[in-house]
């Protein structure tokens, strides 16, 4: 990078920072932070943990932004400062050396903005995440159980939890049905762009004649719904099913109906929960799931008449992402339009660097 490249990188950034700010308003959030702090010391205030609850995860947030914005700040503005006087003096030495850190002063900004695009009012929630394998039988079942993995790995790489709600082996190999939880720092903030259609092409190791197919997956992401976020089901609203809980056999299948699906009769969702051996247990679960999957409803009507977008049928053409393991080796997102050699690495749940780009192309246009 020569010097006029350096000086640009310097402009590109300083830019970024004050469009950031012009969007995070950081006067603001100081003003905000001021008035949750004058709440706390109030003794009352910790009488009702619930609303103490939501005001110190505001603060967690807005504190989190203001500080990355700060050091991002600090950092554009200070290497600017050095570089001036450097080149003033004619120092070779130093401007080098910033040079050699531009790489990192990037990433610093490239992190804030992350954080900026996480910062809407569900993103800080859990993800409540669904699974369903296309047309297709074996094949489609274990693309399924592929996409599952890579997000446990995912979650296992950022010290997220993840809780079962219900999971139906495939008849063969890989799985018919999984929803699960994701818990941690804006899990559904990240995993909200994997909600659609994934393909992969592949030499299908169920075919003895080791020919090409095509796989389709759909998956369906939802934030966990608050208490405080009143949707309202009442019996007549939903079908109640109780079947046996699937298991790996012997102890672990269980010998009553605890097992649970909930058909929402207007919209046609349907969830299901078997993960509790009680059958209240694993309602009041799938409960939560459809009210998260109406909740997810409702955002994506919303998104959809802004961006004239139908619902999309599991199969051809829908894709927001491939997967392409043969003939030669490419991960390509439809969102971002960017392509990544790195296949394994992202099946083993490598895939943040993915997000992030879906979310900043998202955020462009």
């Amino acid at each position: 990078m020569d010097s006029y490249e350096y000086t640009e990188l310097l402009k590109k950034l300083a830019i970024k920072i004050d469009n950031i700010a012009q969007i995070i308003k950081p006067d603001s959030i100081k003003a905000r932070l001021s008035e949750i702090e004058e709440l706390e010391q109030n003794p009352d205030f910790w009488s009702d943990a619930k609303n103490a609850a939501s005001i110190s995860k505001e603060k967690t947030s807005a504190s989190s932004i203001l500080n990355r914005y700060e050091k991002a700040k600090s950092a554009v503005d200070d290497t600017n400062d050095i570089y001036e006087m450097a080149s003033e003096e004619g120092d070779e030495d130093t401007i080098s050396e910033l040079v050699e850190d531009a790489s990192s002063l990037e990433t610093l900004v490239s992190d804030l903005e992350i954080a900026m695009m996480l910062s809407g009012e569900d993103d800080s929630k859990d993800a409540i995440i669904s699974i369903h394998p296309g047309a297709g039988g074996t094949e489609s079942q274990d693309w399924a159980s592929m996409l599952y993995r890579m997000y446990l790995r995912w979650a296992e790489r950022h010290d997220f939890k993840v809780e079962t709600l219900d999971f139906q082996e495939g008849d063969e190999a890989g799985l018919k049905d999984v929803s699960f939880v994701i818990r941690g720092m804006n899990a559904y903030g990240y995993m909200k762009v994997e909600n659609g259609i994934h393909r992969l092409v592949r030499i299908s190791p169920f075919d003895s004649n080791a020919k090409r197919h095509t796989s389709f997956s759909s998956v369906m992401v939802s934030p966990e719904v608050d208490d405080d976020i009143d949707i309202v089901i009442e019996d007549k609203d939903y079908r109640l099913d109780t079947y046996r809980a699937s298991g790996a056999g012997g102890q672990h299948v269980n010998k009553t109906d605890s097992a649970v699906r909930l058909t929402h009769i207007e919209t046609g969702i349907v969830v299901q929960c078997q993960n509790d051996r009680s059958q209240h247990k694993n309602k009041a679960n799938a409960m939560k799931m459809l009210k998260s999957r109406l909740y997810e409803l409702e955002l994506e009507k919303q998104q959809a008449e802004k961006a004239g977008i139908e619902k999309s049928e599991i199969g051809w053409g829908h894709q927001i992402r491939s997967y392409v393991m043969a003939p030669y080796q490419q991960v390509k997102d439809t969102r971002s339009n960017i392509a990544y050699s790195n296949v394994s690495g992202i099946l083993d749940g490598d895939i943040s660097k993915m997000l992030e780009d879906v979310l900043i192309s998202q955020q462009s246009k």
